[in-house]
């Protein structure tokens, strides 16, 4: 390949949510070499030029091909916060001078071999190196030694004592699918609770009900590379029908349920379930890096192997951390109460009080090791930060149970109204971002607590996700203050680079979540219309103002529809007035539209290996149409379905 230079110019019933898993990585898949190396400028002052509070610097990639060293991104006006303090210099050894003049682009003409334009594939083609890169530096194999599951903290359930705690539908609703490019009879179909559907021997789309609305849902993280069964953790409310006010605690029943996926084969069972008495879950985060250990891994009675360290945002103020086992340690037993390794709540010794702040709708786990730091936002703005191995005699109490009450170490109002998400900065753990329902969105630095380093007020923001190699966020937005044609997804700069919000993709209603992906730089949603649509993103480190072919790069992965049962098969009638679920399922059923995601016109097939062909030499290819979600996506919806999407491959390639 030729030497380019890139450098950049400068809850309630009816929530949809969306979680993608990462595909795996490798040098020899990225194409490149051991000797690239990656580092990322982000915040203040640092040794390689001036650095101010209010600027979030891009990243900034080297990479070696062939011996040269190619620049990914980088900021005029000098590299702040560098990792590890490393010196930047080109191929002849020196510091290069950048200037938002200069071409920021490479000339990518023609096709890639996977059909695709070589404009679109260049940022995804860079993605796996930056990645990788980054997970060596900044990931961990182990972590929090202290907290493991023990088999006397566990407590099995009778049929009669989990009565209380399972979702209320016995039965799934009816429904049928329409696979593209397979003709099928309009067959309909229910699945009993906690039960699965057979997979399609020609597909690899994976359904089964939960019981109920599902609310939460998130990937268990395993290393890279490793061939080891994949598990979501879900929370799926109790009732279709039932309301919960976000101004007020509630406590009652709930079940947190860990379903197992296999080695992402189409096959899909419940592992185990968690019953807990702190009301319902809105939102839970996995320790990033380091929980996890082999299901052989040898451990003295009573201990067992850990799968993960999953922190759970309840409706009674408080977050709880679980240290989950793998379920062979479990034995035959599926239904528990469990004693969770730590209590978070905000407060203090002298005053602690979970109301204080209201329930809890949001969490971030710090992404770098050693992961020390749990973020979590509360319903009256608050944004709330712990130490999770804190030794401090103010921030942790012992409980006569043998758990653990942390305080936070940091608090600060972030909005005016709840927080509805937060993230932390991939790169460098003092930066996050929040959006709250006062329609805000803001950046903040937590060694400068005293105003936030960027304020937007936009639409009313759903979700966020921050992808690695860009100083900015994608969001998805309730279309309640959406300007005509502009409900959607969109990338909002930072604020040091100073571009205008990219339109990623428009959507017919509210957008309730986003989730993205690192290694392909693409993100995937769900909507309130029934549709998840994924998007392969444009280098974001450029001005995407003049970007081209928005449109051939959103992919639709499956629309759900509700129709009446006479009309599975065909066409749509007019939709009745709304109901009770129980009403509704009497006379409508779902119908999933389901695209062919393993054909040879989808980004299945991705080859990270490939790189852009020079002009004059394009490959006659027809145009892809659909997009393959890494290792595998799901996405949660009102009826109690979660509908799976694993792709082909032990690594998710």
């Amino acid at each position: 390949m030729g030497t380019h230079l890139l450098v950049p110019a400068a809850g309630q019933n009816g929530m949809h949510f969306f979680s993608l898993q990462q595909p795996l990585c490798s040098d020899r898949a990225s194409g490149l070499s051991r000797g690239s190396r990656t580092d990322t400028a982000l915040g203040g002052g640092g040794r390689g030029g001036r650095g101010s509070m209010g600027r979030l610097h891009p990243p900034v990639v080297w990479e070696v091909w062939g011996g040269v060293e190619v620049c990914w991104g980088a900021a005029s006006g000098g590299v702040g916060g560098l990792a590890e303090g490393r010196e930047l210099a080109g191929a002849n050894g020196m510091v290069p001078a950048f200037s938002c003049a200069q071409k920021s682009k490479p000339q990518c003409r023609g096709l890639a071999p996977n059909g695709f334009h070589n404009s679109i594939m260049a940022p995804v083609w860079k993605c796996p190196s930056i990645t990788h890169s980054l997970r060596d530096r900044h990931y961990s194999p182990w972590e929090f030694p202290d907290w493991l599951p023990s088999t006397r903290k566990w407590t099995f359930l009778s049929e009669s004592e989990c009565a209380q705690y399972l979702p209320g539908e016995m039965k799934s609703p009816l429904f049928s699918i329409q696979r593209e490019g397979i003709e099928e009879d309009g067959v309909l179909y229910r699945i009993n609770r906690f039960n699965s559907l057979q997979p399609h021997e020609e597909r690899l789309d994976v359904s089964f009900f939960v019981g109920g609305p599902v609310w939460a849902m998130e990937w268990c993280p395993c290393p890279e590379g490793s061939a080891a069964p994949q598990y979501v953790a879900l929370y799926c409310n109790k009732g279709m029908d039932e309301k919960h006010s976000l101004a007020e605690l509630h406590t009652g029943p709930a079940l947190l349920q860990l379903w197992a996926l296999g080695i992402l084969q189409p096959e899909a069972g419940l592992a185990y379930a968690i019953a807990a008495d702190h009301g319902c879950i809105w939102d839970m985060k996995f320790c990033p890096s380091g929980a996890w250990e082999l299901p052989t891994t040898g451990r003295k009675p009573p201990q067992m192997s850990r799968l993960g360290l999953l922190a759970a945002a309840f409706s009674d103020g408080k977050v709880l951390v679980y240290s989950l086992p793998h379920p062979e340690g479990l034995l035959a037993h599926k239904r528990a109460q469990v004693q969770c390794i730590a209590t978070l709540q905000v407060g203090s010794i002298q005053a602690g009080n979970s109301s204080e702040c209201g329930q809890c709708f949001s969490l971030s786990w710090m992404p770098s090791k050693p992961h020390q730091h749990l973020a979590a936002g509360f319903y009256d703005g608050t944004v709330a930060i712990w130490n999770l191995p804190t030794k401090s005699l103010l921030q942790r109490v012992r409980q006569p149970d043998g758990s653990l009450k942390l305080y936070p170490f940091r608090c600060f109002l972030a909005h005016d109204h709840a927080v509805r998400s937060i993230e932390w900065c991939k790169v460098n753990s003092n930066f996050l971002v929040t959006a709250g329902n006062d329609r805000k969105i803001k950046f903040w630095d937590l060694r400068r607590l005293y105003e936030p380093i960027n304020s937007i007020k936009r639409f009313l923001t759903t979700e966020i996700t921050w992808l690695l190699p860009y100083n900015g966020v994608t969001v998805a937005q309730d279309n309640c203050y959406a300007s005509y044609g502009l409900c959607g997804i969109h990338y909002i700069d930072a604020g040091y680079l100073g571009f205008k919000a990219y339109f990623v993709a428009p959507r017919k209603g509210t957008v309730w979540s986003i989730s993205s992906s690192d290694w392909l730089n693409a993100v995937a949603a769900g909507d309130i219309t029934g549709e998840l649509l994924a998007a392969v993103l444009p280098d974001l480190a450029m001005n995407p103002l003049n970007i081209k072919r928005p449109s051939e790069r959103r992919f639709p992965i499956y629309k759900a529809d509700l129709v009446p049962c006479s009309s599975a098969g065909g066409e749509e009638e007019p939709r009745p007035k709304s109901r009770t679920y129980s009403e509704m399922t009497k006379e409508h059923c779902l119908r999933f539209q389901d695209t062919d995601l393993i054909g040879d016109s989808s980004l299945s097939a991705l080859d990270l290996t490939r790189r852009p062909v020079p002009k004059g030499h394009e490959q006659g290819a027809h145009k892809p149409s659909r997009l393959a979600s890494g290792r595998g996506s799901s996405c949660s919806r009102r009826d109690g379905w979660v509908w799976g999407l694993p792709a082909r491959g032990r690594d998710g390639h």
